[in-house]
């Protein structure tokens, strides 16, 4: 016996609700349901993908900062930052 799932009510702007019946109406989803559920995993990727960038990006500051503190740095005069930032930017896009 399959396992009855909760029901709940929301309330969707007019926007939401309209495109809501567009995407049902289009065959893309069976009922309003199912458009919403969709769009509930959506959102917990996305959070999810957030999470882990906001790990990857503490992990990458601490390493900077022990990299500070160890003195693994470059001064650059604010005149030449520019073709510096220029410089980094090329580099990242020939590794990839």
């Amino acid at each position: 016996m399959p396992k009855e799932m909760p029901t709940r009510n929301i309330s969707l702007t007019s926007a939401q609700d309209d495109f809501v019946a567009k995407v049902v109406e289009s065959g893309e989803y069976q009922n309003a349901s199912e458009a919403i559920r969709d769009a509930l995993r959506v959102l917990q990727q996305r959070r999810k993908e957030d999470l882990l960038k906001v790990k990857t990006l503490r992990a990458q500051l601490a390493a900077g900062v022990a990299a500070l503190d160890r003195g693994d740095f470059t001064d650059i005069e604010e005149a030449d930052l520019e073709s510096y930032l220029t410089g980094l930017t090329a580099t990242r896009t020939r590794r990839r």
